[in-house]
């Protein structure tokens, strides 16, 4: 018994002093990531540093920035509201109501997340446009005009019904681990039903809401393939007008613009977040069949919002993909853009990398910040959501004008020294493209990491210290094991999403290297719909692996 004694006590012992060698590397590891994730940002401000104060300050104030402003402003509210109306009621009626098939109505409304908005815009411009196919249809019966898709209000329908699933999955979250308890408790005080949603369910919701909310705004504020084909100026939209027109300085003080909204936004979820703290975190108790409210006679309503909702997130994007693809298959021959699988080979192929790479730099920040907490490792681990927030056409521009910069370097020492003739060259080259998707998705690694660090029993790997293991050899032996699943759901993650990417892949992609989502959108003008349908349903079917992923992790 004394042994055991003594055995317990010296691993509460080297809990309370980690090894410092260990933390010193993890540290310097953690740091090298951070700063590598924070690189774009400073290459950007060093870019506006360089423009003259006045016509930063014209440039700013002028009108069709101010208006650029406020419409990105505007997006960002009624995606987020709408979402809102969308994600909220859908989630309550699947987890705490009698709705039929409540697990079909999940799936069904998760899914549209696995569509990219940039595809779902250009299937709903085929489907509703000036000559679309409805307007066709609609036109045989009398009806020449519909409400146009171009513009604020379609660019807002098309972004809600592709980034509301994000307030429905954070929400169902949120109502599945609520503790009935505290609702049975509020009823047997015979308290009306509304006050009970009002004062005992909702402040529960609310944390989850807001996440979703942050998602749906970071997105709607980020996105550049949705506004650029339904033609509404905003921030994402005119930065790459200015890029391609040669006006980099322009380029990049609305990128500057941009990161501010995007702080701020962040700011307040931050606020939010805050006030929610101290709100009770149920058990997580399973919603019994007979604590789930009856819908009687809004059944039929309730499966009607429902259907509505699948109709115009699903069916009608695989609708207007299914049928180019049957013309396509007749017009193959006569079209200029011919699909090849090496576009496929070629988007699997940088994912993997952006992956794999995400996943080794994640593992010593989360192993950081979730066993050696301090100011230090909480701020290494925040530094690497930066980039996530980076919308990705600010990324891009931000690594373009590192690439610019690095080459003129090489060229200014190649007559000085003369190794610098052997330096790799980095713009528009793979290694670059990769850099810019492990900074922009590598969060999504760290989170997944750090959670199944946080499982694992730290006293495994102090008795295999005590066993004359080192640092290293305790990780790879017992911690790299336990968590190997988080960090290959990690990278799964990291892989789906990166396969969608789009601005930063237009900005950044070497010279012939085209993928999936650049063979797309450079047919985008052509009309040769019927190319697009085969990349169009291998990114859906690939990216619908992620909701694979995230449905699995529910329970």
């Amino acid at each position: 018994m004394d042994r055991l004694t003594r055995f317990l006590e010296s691993l509460r012992r080297r809990d309370a002093t980690p090894d410092s060698e260990s933390s010193t590397g993890l540290i310097l590891l953690s740091g090298a990531v951070a700063a590598a994730v924070l690189s774009p940002i400073i290459w950007l401000v060093l870019r506006v540093l360089q423009v003259d104060t006045n016509y930063a300050v014209s440039l700013l104030t002028r009108p069709t920035t101010v208006e650029i402003l406020l419409t990105s402003i505007a997006l960002v509210v009624a995606v987020t509201g709408a979402s809102i109306l969308l994600g909220v009621p859908t989630a309550f009626l699947t987890v705490r109501t009698d709705l039929p098939f409540p697990r079909f109505w999940t799936i069904t409304i998760a899914l549209p997340l696995v569509i990219p908005s940039y595809l779902g815009a250009f299937t709903y411009i085929s489907a509703f446009g000036p000559r679309g196919y409805v307007a066709d249809a609609l036109a045989s019966v009398g009806i020449q005009s519909l409400p146009s898709i171009y513009g604020f209000w379609g660019t807002t329908l098309v972004l809600t019904l592709y980034t509301f699933p994000y307030v429905f999955i954070t929400t169902r979250a949120s109502l599945l681990s609520f503790d009935e308890t505290l609702i049975e408790a509020a009823r047997t005080l015979e308290r009306p039903r509304w006050d009970v949603f009002r004062r005992v369910l909702l402040p529960q919701l609310v944390p989850g809401i807001a996440s979703g909310a942050l998602l749906v705004a970071l997105y709607a504020l980020s996105d550049f393939g949705t506004p650029s084909l339904l033609r509404l100026d905003v921030f994402t939209r005119a930065i790459y007008v200015e890029y391609n027109a040669f006006g980099r300085e322009v380029a990049a003080m609305l990128s500057m613009q941009l990161l501010a909204i995007t702080a701020v936004i962040l700011a307040i979820q931050s606020r939010a977040g805050d006030t929610t703290q101290g709100a009770y975190v149920g058990t997580g108790a399973n919603v019994g069949d007979d604590a789930k409210l009856s819908l009687g006679l809004w059944t039929a309503p309730a499966l009607a919002f429902c259907g509505l909702i699948v109709t115009l997130c699903l069916a009608v994007p695989l609708g207007v993909l299914a049928v180019w693809f049957l013309r396509g298959s007749a017009s193959a021959g006569r079209s200029q853009f011919v699909f090849q699988w090496e576009y496929a080979i070629n988007s699997v192929t940088v994912s993997v990398a952006a992956a794999v790479v995400c996943a080794i730099a994640a593992l010593p920040v989360a192993y950081l910040a979730a066993r050696h907490r301090s100011r230090v490792s909480e701020l290494f681990d925040r530094a690497t959501y930066i980039g996530y927030a980076m919308p990705g056409i600010v990324l891009g521009l931000a690594l373009v004008f590192f690439g610019v910069s690095y080459e003129s370097v090489v060229r200014s020492l190649t007559d000085i020294v003369s190794v610098a003739q052997y330096l790799p060259n980095l713009y528009q080259t793979l290694p670059l493209l990769i850099f810019a998707y492990v900074v922009r998705f590598l969060p999504q690694a760290v989170g997944s990491t750090r959670s199944s660090v946080l499982r694992v029993d730290r006293h495994l790997t102090e008795a295999a210290r005590l066993l004359g293991r080192s640092p290293a050899q305790s990780f790879r032996e017992v911690t790299l094991p336990l968590i190997a699943p988080g960090v290959f759901a990690g990278a799964a993650l990291v892989f789906l999403t990166t396969m969608k990417e789009l601005p930063a892949t237009l900005l950044l992609q070497p010279t012939g290297f085209d993928t999936l989502v650049t063979y797309i959108w450079n047919i985008r003008e052509s009309g040769s719909y019927g190319s697009a349908a085969v990349p169009a349903f291998v990114l859906i079917v690939v990216s619908g692996l992620s909701m694979v992923v995230i449905l699995s992790q529910e329970d």
